[in-house]
């Protein structure tokens, strides 16, 4: 009989401590498993919502600006160059090596009109672009689905005194109010936002815009490579990372991802200590067995070996099963938390394995002191409890 069939001997026997020990064990691995997976699929969700939210890259035509001020007030300045940029040119991004990593491209055209009579500024834009890369907008009624309609910021609604419904006269082109943008403290609520090839005509600018604002997403490339590659393939224009904008985005996300692993490593130091206490438990129990092993030719490292043994056979077990039942958590919780239907849970083998080897190492660290202890017990002074 080796150590092997002694220790599973033992458990067996002991029905009720080895099934404690494995629980506790499997416990904690399904915790830490649920934990990581769902922080995971989160931070895939959170990635991909963070980078359809906002623009972090900004084309603007390429010039040559002198900007004119004397005692601190802008008396104005002087631009050379090209000042709009074509439409059809934007079809060049489609070939960069990243493009895969773009998720919105939003175009816009820019002029000063005269609204029912007053001053006003237009925005032409695509609908169905803008109002994803801004989705912190709210409006009341609805984006512009025809070339007759479009949106009042709220500064400008009041300016004009619009309503949803209202008419808007806009060079000699009547246009109707289809919502009102609600305010967003930017100066998107000084606007008009029209569709972009009705505001090309009013202005008389066919295929031009303005600026064109780029969501990149920013977790499998840098975003720099990204815009050095657009500049590549639209010479004529200026590319700029907002890299004060990718640096929250990963800094919100980093900080979700340490709240996680902070509250994994919790859960292993109790579950180092639930290990501990249940084997130094068994070690006090079995005082007499140690001490008829010591008699019979048991050398310490035997005994050392036998209690290693047992604690991480039931670390195995915890293992499988803990990992098991943490993915299965974990696929029954996320649609709870997530807030979008596309987010999965992803089953790896390197989570498997790692889970496995987490509980043996818990098993084995947690056991390692029990078991020197009961390999250090006096032989005499265990068989005086017989």
């Amino acid at each position: 009989m080796n150590l092997g069939s002694i220790a599973l001997s033992n458990l067996r026997r002991r029905k009720g401590r080895a099934a404690f020990l494995v629980a506790g064990l499997l416990i904690g691995v399904a915790t830490v498993v649920a934990l990581l997976t769902l922080t995971d699929a989160l931070t895939r969700e959170a990635q991909d919502n963070l980078d359809s939210f906002g623009a972090n890259i900004l084309i603007t035509p390429q010039s040559d600006a002198l900007s004119l001020a004397y005692g601190g007030v802008a008396v104005g300045g002087v631009a050379v160059g090209q000042t709009q940029i074509r439409e059809a040119d934007l079809s060049a991004i489609d070939s960069i090596a990243n493009r895969a990593n773009i998720a919105t491209i939003s175009p816009k055209l820019l002029g000063g009109v005269r609204a029912n009579g007053q001053d006003a500024l237009l925005m032409g834009v695509r609908p169905g672009d803008e109002f994803k890369l801004k989705q912190w907008w709210t409006v009341d009624g609805y984006a512009p689905r025809a070339a007759n309609e479009l949106v009042a910021g709220s500064a400008v609604a009041a300016q004009l005194d619009l309503q949803i419904g209202d008419a808007v006269q806009i060079a000699g082109r009547d246009f109707v109010v289809s919502g009102l943008l609600r305010e967003t403290g930017s100066e998107d609520d000084n606007v008009l936002i029209a569709e972009l090839p009705a505001v090309q005509a009013v202005l008389g600018k066919p295929g031009e815009v303005t600026m064109v604002e780029v969501a990149a997403q920013c977790s499998n490339c840098p975003v720099g490579m990204i815009t050095e590659q657009i500049q590549a393939v639209m010479p004529g224009t200026k590319v700029t990372a907002l890299q004060q904008v990718v640096k929250n985005r990963m800094h919100s996300i980093e900080q979700f991802k340490t709240y996680s692993y902070a509250a994994a490593g919790v859960i292993v130091v109790i579950e180092i200590l639930v290990v501990f206490l249940t084997m130094m438990g068994a070690v006090s129990e079995r005082t007499r067995e140690i001490g008829i092993f010591r008699a019979i030719g048991f050398r310490r490292r035997h005994v050392t070996g036998l209690i290693l043994i047992e604690a991480l056979a039931a670390s195995l077990v915890a293992g499988v099963f803990g990992y098991l039942a943490g993915m299965a958590v974990s696929r029954l919780v996320l649609p709870l938390v997530a807030e979008g239907g596309g987010v999965y849970v992803a089953w790896t083998p390197l989570l498997g394995a790692g889970a496995v080897a987490l509980a043996l190492a818990v098993g084995a660290l947690a056991s390692l002191y029990p078991a020197l202890h009961a390999s250090r017990m006096d032989p005499t002074e265990a068989l005086r409890a017989l």
